[in-house]
């Protein structure tokens, strides 16, 4: 006995081939549509036609990439649309730049004329946008002085800088978008790429341009050498004895037994001249802040010797009776 099983929903060979029929006349009757229409005039579309910038590239650079395309709204046969549209077998219209640097602009009324008999037959009959922006740059060489980048290296706790910092070569050679060339205001940032350095310093470092600005400017020298000292500071403080200058009889201090404190950096060769030393916490009536009756704390001597001057409380309040 036979177990094959029948499928209520499949299509008779007759009534399917019947359907391939219809299925191929349709299709034919669309093509045949499709190819009459595109045989038409005074069709109308927009479309994105391509440009192609010609200027001095030995001696100019673009800042940012150049518009590849301008808008235009074109009208004429469909097969000629079709192409345009597709951007099939076309050519790129020409965009001549004399002097690149001049201007930062171009207006599309100018390119109109030439435009529309470039793409002949296709009639032009708008361009959408009327200004077409660009920055094209001179390309210059410059000399910059290196410095330290600040934000390249740090310093450890109580170290700083003693003097000059020495380069060699004390000059660099860098070639680019004249622009972006200004914006170093003549000046290069070497970066060390060391934190908390506690001594004098001695090495080649290599030298390297912006990631963002690698691919316009060039920089001639690769690498530089730095050396510079460092001062090493001992951490004091002392404590002050106040002085009134100009205080009215019925103005007192509202806590008169603080002892403010005197806090500061010191290099140790310094240390014999802060041992005559004898400061003061000077407090002038005259300098009050009239708001909250509060006084700044003034140090007297302040030598330049002393670093990172500090002063606690910085102020004291006023009492009136």
């Amino acid at each position: 006995m036979s177990d094959t099983k029948k499928f209520p929903w499949r299509i008779p060979k007759r009534k399917l081939s019947n359907l391939k029929v219809v299925v191929l006349c349709f299709a034919a009757a669309t093509t045949f549509w499709v190819l009459n229409a595109l045989n038409k005039d005074n069709y109308n579309t927009i479309v994105d036609y391509p440009i192609q910038w010609e200027y001095d590239q030995k001696n100019y650079t673009p800042i940012n990439p150049l518009p590849s395309s301008i808008q235009i709204q074109i009208s004429g046969n469909g097969w000629d649309l079709l192409r345009k549209y597709f951007n099939i077998n076309g050519t790129a219209y020409p965009i001549q730049l004399n002097s690149p640097a001049e201007k930062k602009y171009l207006l599309t009324v100018d390119l109109k004329r030439g435009l529309g008999e470039f793409i002949t037959p296709t009639q032009l009959e708008n361009l959408l946008g009327d200004t077409i922006h660009y920055q094209i740059d001179r390309i210059v060489t410059k000399t910059l002085s290196p410095v330290l980048d600040t934000l390249g290296y740090s310093l450890d706790k109580n170290i700083a800088l003693e003097g000059k910092v020495n380069f060699n070569p004390d000059q660099l050679e860098i070639t680019g978008p004249s622009s972006i060339l200004e914006a170093f205001e003549g000046k290069f940032p070497v970066a060390l790429n060391t934190s908390k350095i506690n001594s004098g310093f001695s090495g080649t470092v290599p030298l390297n341009v912006d990631e963002s600005l690698a691919q316009l400017v060039q920089l001639k020298q690769k690498e530089i050498q730095v050396s510079f000292s460092v001062l090493s500071y001992l951490e004091g403080n002392k404590r002050l004895k106040i002085k009134k200058v100009y205080f009215p009889n019925n103005v007192t201090l509202i806590d008169e037994e603080l002892i403010p404190v005197l806090s500061y950096l010191i290099e140790e060769g310094n240390l014999p001249q802060l041992k005559d030393l004898e400061f003061e916490a000077i407090l002038d009536y005259r300098k009050r802040n009239r708001a909250d009756s509060t006084l700044q704390i003034e140090v007297s001597p302040n030598p330049k010797f002393l670093k990172e001057i500090r002063i606690t409380p910085p102020q004291l309040k006023l009492r009136y009776e």
